[in-house]
């Protein structure tokens, strides 16, 4: 369809962005550890920005494609495009599938299919969902409930289902290294005082004025600060000073985690630091000079909309 790969990269990783403050990804779990709370309360809090954050991003989406099928029309038009805007869908898929197939076989994949497989798939994640948006489980028990029903339902024997884990346990145990690790540290900041005293220094060369708002304009600096900090290092290092500094003037962890969380998550896929970026490059043979051009002052625009949306809702008290 000659559509700019550009484009596309801008579509995906903002829509991807907005997806990703749920409770069982990166960010909501990092924040939920600095501020002590359970990432599907930040999740349950945050649902309402969610919301307009995705009403947004489909019409950054339409936007994009107004744009794109203009200077389409006008490659058409001067003769330098001569392809067809006809895609046929469902040729695509199935080649995507056979392929897919193809890689598994390859890789030794031995799992059970069929449309009745496919329908308990989808009850057991939607139950997920249920439990997680109800408050029923934790997000923890509710996934190992749910992986311990995968495995049975999609593996003949105790050795596919092993090895299944296998392969997802790297990702599952560098994660929870992390999470450790920033609580180790985070340990030592609160119980050895150092925290509160970085608070105190900053409250007290802050103006007054501008004091009580610091965690919203962290948040409106969300995008630029993820082009120069990992998110390890923003969550675990710039979120507890903050929120220990704005605790002085009564703004609650939720609301200074929230605030950050807003800000940053739309950078998410615009930062040099993220490996699905540099994954979603390779994949489009595109180039990060170019992609940021176009991606980073529309998620930085979108961050700052939601941010102000956010504080003028009151969710960020």
């Amino acid at each position: 369809m000659n559509m700019s790969r550009y484009v596309l990269l801008t579509i995906v990783a903002m829509a991807a962005s907005v997806m990703n403050m749920v409770p069982w990804a990166g960010p909501l779990g990092r924040a939920g550890t600095v501020i002590a709370q359970d990432p599907n309360d930040i999740w349950m809090h945050l649902i309402p920005i969610q919301a307009v954050a995705a009403v947004l991003v489909l019409g950054i989406a339409a936007l994009l494609g107004w744009s794109e099928k203009r200077r389409i029309a006008k490659l058409q038009a001067s003769g330098e495009f001569q392809g067809t805007t006809e895609v046929d869908v469902a040729s695509l898929a199935a080649d995507f599938q056979a392929r897919q197939e193809k890689v598994q076989e390859e890789d030794g994949y031995h799992f059970r299919k069929g449309r009745v497989i496919t329908i308990i798939n989808i009850v057991v994640a939607l139950a997920v969902l249920v439990s997680l948006l109800s408050g029923l489980l934790p997000p923890a028990p509710a996934f190992l409930i749910a992986t311990t029903i995968a495995l049975v339902v999609n593996f003949k024997s105790a050795g596919d289902q092993s090895e299944a884990l296998k392969r997802h346990a790297p990702n599952a145990l560098s994660m929870a290294g992390v999470i450790l690790a920033a609580a180790m540290f985070l340990g030592v900041l609160n119980e050895s005082g150092m925290l509160e005293e970085i608070a105190l220094m900053l409250v007290s060369i802050l103006p007054a004025a501008v004091g009580p708002y610091l965690h919203v304009i962290v948040g409106l600096l969300g995008v630029p600060l993820d082009l120069l900090t990992s998110t390890d290092a923003y969550y675990f290092s710039v979120l507890p000073i903050v929120q220990e500094t704005v605790a002085a003037y009564d703004v609650t962890g939720l609301g200074a985690a929230a605030a950050l969380i807003i800000g940053n998550v739309i950078g998410t896929f615009v930062s040099p630091f993220s490996p699905a970026l540099w994954l979603a490059l390779g994949l489009a043979g595109a180039q990060m000079g170019k992609y940021l051009k176009l991606a980073f002052p529309i998620a930085w625009v979108l961050s700052v909309a939601m941010v102000l949306v956010a504080f003028f809702t009151g969710m960020l008290v």
